[in-house]
């Protein structure tokens, strides 16, 4: 659980700076899917050191995948809004309302909750289906960007935000997918496929959300996306379970953690600084 409130801090600290580069950068070409706009957004310094902490990051959360459930690593990595808020508070100066306070005291304590009722992780590795399963969805995430970058405002920044969410929420699965990690099997395994594809179509789709649109919007569907789904897959295929009689503890820790993340999905949406 450690490692994945380290990971939720590295994320939560990385999306202000980078939503900070994506908004400087010049337009891309306006699709959802768009390399173009990575591109640019390489050569802003806010945005490499905001990668240098998705990096750190995801080595945390590949620590914590191995060791929890995955409802729990997903609503810690939810937990990452309440980090993005505390931090834009003090370095950008955005003003936390009561509410919003309330928000970071509710997904805090949801996540207190949840690492009181959750188990070990699951014993399954998963089906043949399910790793296939899953890197059929991590191509249907560059489909999905692919159509939301047609959408107007408010929902394309929505889908594109749900899809990133997915895209996540693959990692999230694939990890637990790949039990064996010598060379050869690691090459055969379509959940090691998944992994990249679902992970470089996420970034693609959140860079091109934080950019246009509303980030609010784009903040909340990811939200959703990386931890419903996964926590779904993780208790009805990998074995994920609660210390015995804790389950209405553990659904009241989850619960309260994205609803808290949700409330904070705004500060997805920081002021543009200049260099």
């Amino acid at each position: 659980m450690i490692c994945a409130l380290g990971s939720a801090v590295c994320f939560g600290t990385a999306s202000v700076l980078q939503a900070v580069a994506a908004r400087a950068s010049a337009p891309g070409t306006g699709s959802g899917v768009d390399p173009v706009l990575l591109l640019r957004v390489l050569r802003q310094w806010r945005y490499l050191a905001g990668l240098a902490l998705d990096g750190l990051g995801f080595l945390l959360e590949l620590v914590a995948l191995r060791s929890l459930p995955i409802y729990a690593v997903g609503a810690a990595l939810a937990a990452s809004l309440a980090v993005t808020a505390v931090v834009a508070s003090r370095v950008l100066g955005v003003r936390l309302s009561g509410p919003e306070w309330g928000g970071v005291g509710v997904v805090c304590g949801g996540l207190a909750l949840l690492g009181l009722a959750s188990g070990a992780e699951g014993d399954r590795t998963g089906s043949a289906t399910l790793r296939v399963g899953t890197l059929a969805v991590a191509f249907a995430v560059l489909g999905l960007g692919a159509v939301a970058g047609r959408l107007p405002g408010r929902a394309r920044a929505a889908a594109l935000g749900l899809g990133a969410g997915i895209g996540f929420g693959v990692v999230e699965v694939a990890v637990r997918l790949i039990d064996d990690l010598s060379l050869v099997p690691v090459l055969t395994n379509p959940a090691s496929y998944a992994l990249v594809v679902g992970g470089g179509a996420a970034f693609l789709l959140l860079t091109s959300a934080l950019q246009r649109g509303s980030v609010t919007a784009a903040t909340a569907g990811m939200v959703i996306g990386e931890t419903v789904g996964p926590a779904l897959a993780g208790v009805a295929w990998l074995g994920d379970r609660t210390r015995p009689g804790l389950e209405p503890l553990a659904v009241t820790g989850f619960a309260l953690a994205i609803v808290g993340a949700l409330a904070l999905a705004r500060f997805g949406e920081v002021e543009t600084q200049g260099d």
